[in-house]
């Protein structure tokens, strides 16, 4: 009995043993899976946190250039890689730098398109006008300039564009007259005033007329043209010479200027006196349409002065230069 308890107590002891090794070893198992596991779900987080911060600067790079879009959009700045066969506006400005001009998207900006209305111009920062390659007459720090009719890359002041124009073509003619070898000529300037005058006119009736001699009277409205403005603008004398074929600028394309110099020019049948009237809107660089969108921009800005450049246009379509001209 005492040998088969002893048996029995080694089998129980086997049998103890055993289960702590499977206990054992089930347990490491656990472990080792719990590890697999944790490293599994670790290395699974990482990954989205890694995608996650990638789709997060995907996001602010789109951000930053949608913004970017908008501000060019917004500002619509001028570079200088930009004026490589670019098309200037017949209006432009010479403004200061705006601070609103100080953000990266505009570094090295040089001026900005300007819109009103569909109607757009350059505005040039006054630092940066020399990069343009244009030039002001007279140049002045801050203002508005139009093109010259006769050389896209010259602009005038607009407060004395139609002065210095006029005046431009006076200057011509006189230089004109001197290479056509002239003895004497004259420049007047004319501006019309137009009136209605209420007048009686007599007309031939048919059928009876009341005064029993064919004809009526009636009383209409007729227009008269007269001059509130008359100036002489040059006048002068020379010894007369062999007629120079002379460089025109301003005049080139008035029919009549060109065939005073051709009828001088012609050794065959020259001319010893010739009077022409040049209307000063045939050679503008200005028409009403153009014009009125100037006061609308003008306006906009709150720049309108005191007459607008409409009216100019207007008063410069009701003038003439008297040219006379003796050899």
């Amino acid at each position: 009995m005492k040998i088969s308890k002893m048996v029995d107590g080694v089998k129980d002891g086997i049998d103890d043993a055993r289960e702590k090794v499977v206990k054992a070893v089930d347990d490491a198992e656990l472990d080792k899976h719990a590890k697999e596991i944790g490293d599994a779900a670790r290395g699974k987080a990482k990954e989205l946190e890694d995608a996650t911060l990638e789709k997060a600067h995907d996001v602010a790079v789109k951000m930053d250039e949608m913004k970017r879009q908008w501000d060019l959009k917004r500002l619509k700045p001028i570079f200088s890689e930009d004026l490589n066969g670019m098309q200037y506006s017949r209006l432009v400005r010479i403004v200061e730098r705006d601070k609103k001009f100080d953000i990266e998207v505009c570094r090295g900006s040089i001026g900005y398109w300007a819109t009103c209305k569909g109607e757009r111009w350059v505005n040039i920062f006054k630092d940066s006008v020399n990069k343009f390659g244009l030039n002001f007459y007279p140049y002045e720090d801050v203002n508005f300039y139009y093109v010259d009719p006769t050389d896209k890359d010259n602009y005038i002041v607009l407060d004395e564009y139609f002065d210095r124009l006029k005046q431009a073509r006076v200057n011509e003619l006189q230089k004109i007259a001197q290479d056509l070898g002239a003895k004497k000529f004259r420049v007047t300037y004319m501006r019309e005033k137009s009136s209605l005058i209420k007048k009686k006119w007599n007309g031939k009736a048919d059928g009876k007329a009341k005064d029993g001699d064919g004809t009526v009277s009636v009383d209409g409205d007729k227009l008269s043209k007269q001059y509130d403005k008359v100036e002489i603008e040059a006048e002068n004398s020379f010894p007369g010479h062999d007629p120079a074929e002379p460089h025109v600028r301003y005049l080139k394309y008035d029919q009549n200027v060109q065939n005073l110099i051709d009828m001088r020019m012609d050794t065959k049948g020259p001319i010893n006196h010739q009077t022409l009237s040049i209307k000063l809107s045939s050679t503008s660089g200005l028409k009403e349409n153009d014009a009125a969108k100037l006061d609308m921009i003008l306006k906009s800005l709150k720049m309108a002065g005191n007459t607008t450049v409409l009216s100019e246009v207007q008063n410069e379509e009701k003038s003439i230069l008297k040219y006379e001209i003796e050899f």
